[in-house]
């Protein structure tokens, strides 16, 4: 029986030589991924074949800047706004309560400094005074202790009476005009000459007890 050709091939080396070419000949299978070796950039294979990352338009917004909060829509007022608002007002009148005051006691001070200032040395009082001239001050009788010539005098409105620290002070009339322009509330007595005798309270100026 005659041979193939096939085996008459084969005993004569042909077809071995021949897959030898195609096997060297034919291009390596590439990877996935492309020729560079760089991952697909498109589709994920492990998630689906759906693309990496985020889906657009999905997830939480923007955060407000600064961390504020959104302001109210219904006009209200937030309560720790309010209550800085307060504190800030009771601080400012506070403040302004307790300059105030310190300005007042800073001009007493001083009335009182000019007052000593103009009464030192001035008072007329004599020891051995026999006499008592009386005469209201401060909703009360208050009295001082003169001889026969200040109390006519006085009556004359030659003389005045003044207070300071709790005492009485016989002192001329040109002291009692300058008292007038400091602190005229601490003058005493002063008569008016031209004035009727009586006070309005029909008791008379010079009365003695």
């Amino acid at each position: 029986m005659a041979e193939s050709l096939r085996d008459q091939l084969l005993k004569s080396g042909l077809v071995k030589e021949i897959r030898e070419e195609k096997r060297t000949s034919s291009p390596p299978p590439q990877k996935q991924g492309g020729a560079s070796g760089q991952p697909y950039a498109g589709k994920n294979p492990r998630h689906g074949g759906k693309p990496q990352g985020g889906r657009p338009g999905k997830g939480p917004g923007p955060k407000p800047q600064g961390g504020q909060r959104p302001p109210r829509k219904d006009g209200e007022i937030d309560l720790a706004k309010a209550y800085a608002i307060r504190a800030q007002t009771e601080a400012s009148e506070r403040k302004k309560a307790e300059a105030e005051a310190a300005e007042q006691a800073r001009l007493r001070k001083e009335k009182k400094n000019k007052v000593e200032a103009l009464l030192k040395d001035k008072a007329l009082n004599l020891a051995e005074a026999d006499h008592v001239r009386h005469f209201p001050y401060g909703e009360k009788i208050r009295r001082v202790h003169v001889d026969a010539v200040q109390l006519a005098a006085i009556n004359a409105g030659e003389l005045g009476v003044v207070q300071q620290n709790g005492r009485y002070l016989v002192v001329s009339k040109v002291v009692v005009d300058e008292l007038r322009g400091i602190a005229p509330e601490f003058i005493a007595l002063m008569v008016d000459p031209d004035a009727k005798s009586e006070s309005d309270d029909g008791v008379p100026d010079d009365l003695m007890w």
